[in-house]
């Protein structure tokens, strides 16, 4: 198990804002992110469905359709199939990420984690992403955040469901690599008790940043390294509030949430450390961290995520952050992966 070696390289490319998250991102702009990626070196790329009702897998498809498919790694998600039917209103209950899509495609989204739709799903990938394979699928969502206390009930279909077709397709090598595509960690952590169809990853969006990371550091990381099951963080940025942006959790940061990325943004300023590269440091840091897939739908971005990476941050800078509590007490620390 694990997706480590499957993976090429530490830092990949979530595609939420290609399905036109938050405003209406024009093709060319799209495209030339996608490019940027792929000019700077990202050869993992991440999508799902519900991004834009589809876009996002359609924009992705179409821009990587001039390389090789065996030059990069690619995943999507199930749990949610694109209908042809339109959509009658545009507020849709998607729970906390309800309107983040409102500019993606107007058709219908139906929640179904049953074993022909997980199979009906890929098929549909496939085609909106013009591909003939996948290397990695996560099941998507099957948490609180979206389905409140129906959640456990959505996770059980889900075990009987996808769960199980996605560990055959494994096995029959259709697939590299399955997991969960979640914001919350007690789906992961449910997942590794079970006895049958034990995933290779997690893709953990938001829930192993410098905002918020405890839960997951105490109970997900150990557990997974146990396990060899490896985690990819999404989200690093903590919705973009960590990279200059105003949202968290999807949704307006509040101001405790403002206020905190302010302490960070002092001692990076008094350190010159961008904040962006202690956010992507701080999550690869951890022993059970394989990548981090921050989104863009920018080109410039691409290449601050890139440098971020290589940049160097002092001990000195990690010492004040522990300090001052912003990280907690045992987290990997990117100076020594031990701490400082």
């Amino acid at each position: 198990m694990g997706i480590k070696d499957k993976l090429q390289g530490v830092l990949g490319f979530g595609t939420a804002p290609l399905g036109n998250m938050y405003r209406n991102i024009p093709e060319a702009e799209a495209r030339a992110t996608v490019d940027a990626a792929w000019e700077q070196g990202v050869r993992y790329f991440d999508t799902a469905p519900f991004y834009g009702a589809g876009l996002a897998e359609i924009r992705l498809g179409a821009a990587l359709q001039k390389h090789k498919r065996d030059d990069y790694v690619l995943s999507t998600k199930v749990g949610r199939l694109v209908l042809d039917e339109v959509e009658e209103t545009t507020a849709r209950d998607l729970g906390e990420k309800g309107g983040l899509f409102e500019f993606g495609r107007p058709n219908k989204l139906v929640n179904d984690y049953s074993a022909d739709a997980t199979l009906r799903s890929i098929e549909d990938s496939l085609k909106r992403l013009n591909t003939d394979r996948l290397d990695i699928v996560w099941v998507h969502d099957i948490a609180q955040d979206f389905y409140g206390d129906e959640w456990l009930a959505q996770f059980e279909t889900a075990r009987k469901g996808a769960f199980r077709v996605l560990s055959r397709l494994r096995d029959e090598g259709v697939i590299k690599a399955w997991g969960l595509g979640v914001n919350r960690v007690e789906p992961c952590e449910l997942t590794l008790d079970l006895s049958e169809a034990q995933p290779d990853g997690f893709l953990l969006a938001g829930r192993y940043t410098l905002l918020d990371h405890e839960r997951a550091l105490q109970r997900l990381m150990p557990a997974a390294i146990q396990k060899k099951v490896d985690i990819v963080v999404g989200g690093p940025y903590s919705s973009g509030v960590l990279a200059g942006g105003t949202h968290f959790e999807y949704q307006k940061a509040s101001p405790e949430i403002l206020a905190r990325v302010e302490r960070i943004k002092v001692l990076a300023q008094r350190h010159r450390v961008s904040v962006k590269a202690a956010a992507l440091q701080f999550s690869l840091a951890n022993p059970a961290v394989a990548a981090v897939i921050p989104g863009a739908s920018k080109p410039e971005r691409i290449a601050e995520d890139v440098a971020a990476l290589s940049e160097t941050i002092p001990a000195a800078f990690w010492h004040e952050m522990r300090e001052q509590r912003l990280v907690a007490d045992d987290a990997p620390l990117p100076s020594t992966k031990e701490g400082v």
